[in-house]
């Protein structure tokens, strides 16, 4: 069996899943439709062998909306698959990935907490790093950064 590579990864993506995927170095970019999200890092994780669930995080691009990015890494073979989905004008819904990496768990109430991301399915998605009467999501672009607010303590 022959050890998997960036290149080999992006084909296995491109022919099987029809998507369109780049390859920078040892990483793997790829554009997914928010409706297969799962499937595709399922693919990552059980096709590629990408196990290992390095991050993920939300852009703002205030018009545009809102990006999610998760980075599967195959830490054997130095390969990583960057996922990357929009997320519809006017909502901020994204499917679970903690059925797949209970690293996704915390990571996803990060997000839901700095960017007000609904991860649908997750087990327990509510604020991790402020208080739970916090108003707003301190990332986005429409958060207004001259709110008072209560010191810390």
């Amino acid at each position: 069996m022959t050890a998997l590579t960036a290149a080999a990864a992006a084909s296995q993506i491109q022919e099987r899943l029809g998507l369109a995927a780049s390859v920078t170095g040892g990483e793997v970019g790829v554009i997914v439709p928010r409706e297969r999200w799962e499937e595709i890092a399922r693919f990552a994780k059980d096709t590629l062998g990408c196990r290992y669930f390095n991050w993920l995080t939300a852009v703002d691009y205030k018009e545009q909306g809102l990006e999610v990015l998760a980075r599967l890494d195959h830490l054997d073979a130095a390969v990583a698959v960057t996922l990357r989905t929009r997320l519809e004008a006017g909502t901020a819904r994204c499917p679970t990935l903690t059925g797949l990496f209970r690293g996704a768990n915390w990571m996803e109430r990060e997000c839901y907490d700095m960017f007000g991301v609904t991860f649908e399915g997750h087990p327990d998605l509510r604020r991790i790093l402020l208080d739970q009467d916090w108003e707003g999501h301190p990332l986005r672009k429409d958060y207004a950064v001259d709110t008072p607010h209560a010191p810390y303590r």
